[in-house]
């Protein structure tokens, strides 16, 4: 990491009204801030030799830029950067949750799945931003319309295990006609390993004795994903 230039540092304090990043936000619009200036507003202040913008820039250039990285970022992987405590770092984790929440909020529930890509777009929310795995089963009406989801399991980095019987009980439970099985993998390599093949057809073929219909398996990375059902893989 580069580091700033101490020379041409100035508190926020003696800048332009302007350009101040609370007053720019006051004036002018939350819209007109960049990443850095949002997230400095969050951030509160720097140190005394690094205004919150430059220390924001700093860790979002350790990102290169992608929210969704910073999003993956650990509370001990924020605080490497000097001038952020446990108070900064749990208040830009709290904020990224919000975002992440906000964004699966927007979706609205009673959807109807009629592609893959409708199933994609109400996991990712839910699903991409994750440091480790996580299983869910999306649960559909007679109408293919979402009634809710669950979270199965939670895993490690390369790995969580979904169990079918509390799969099938949550599905009975809320006398859903059909699923999704989703989980995501955190490096964002979207092959589905044997094991993945392996659980969907047991899955597929318990959920037939229930009068269930699996209707795919997503497999969710960054910014794509694949589907069984689209590649023929159930």
């Amino acid at each position: 990491m580069n580091e700033p230039n101490y020379e041409s540092y100035s508190a926020i304090k003696a800048w332009a009204e302007d350009d101040r990043p609370r007053e720019k936000l006051l004036l002018k619009g939350k819209s007109v801030l960049s990443d850095a200036e949002l997230l400095a507003i969050i951030l509160g202040s720097g140190t005394a030799k690094v205004s919150a913008v430059d220390l924001s820039k700093q860790i979002l250039n350790s990102c290169d830029q992608n929210l969704n990285e910073l999003g993956k970022l650990s509370i001990s992987e924020l605080k490497k950067f000097k001038g952020v405590g446990d108070a900064k770092a749990i208040t830009i984790s709290a904020a990224m949750e919000l975002a992440r929440r906000r964004r699966s909020d927007q979706l609205i529930k009673k959807k109807k799945v009629a592609s893959s890509q409708d199933a994609y777009q109400y996991l990712y929310p839910l699903l991409a931003d994750l440091p480790h795995e996580e299983f869910v089963v999306v649960l559909l009406n007679r109408g293919n319309k979402i009634m809710t989801h669950k979270t199965i399991s939670r895993g490690g980095v390369s790995g969580t295990v979904a169990d079918a019987k509390i799969i099938f009980q949550i599905a009975l439970e809320k006398l859903a006609s059909s699923i999704i099985l989703a989980h995501n993998h955190p490096s964002g390599n979207l092959t589905a390993s044997q094991a993945d093949i392996r659980l969907t057809n047991k899955l597929k073929e318990g959920a037939s004795l229930l009068d269930l219909q699996v209707l795919d398996h997503l497999i969710i990375g960054d910014e794509n994903y694949l589907s069984f059902a689209d590649d023929g893989l159930l």
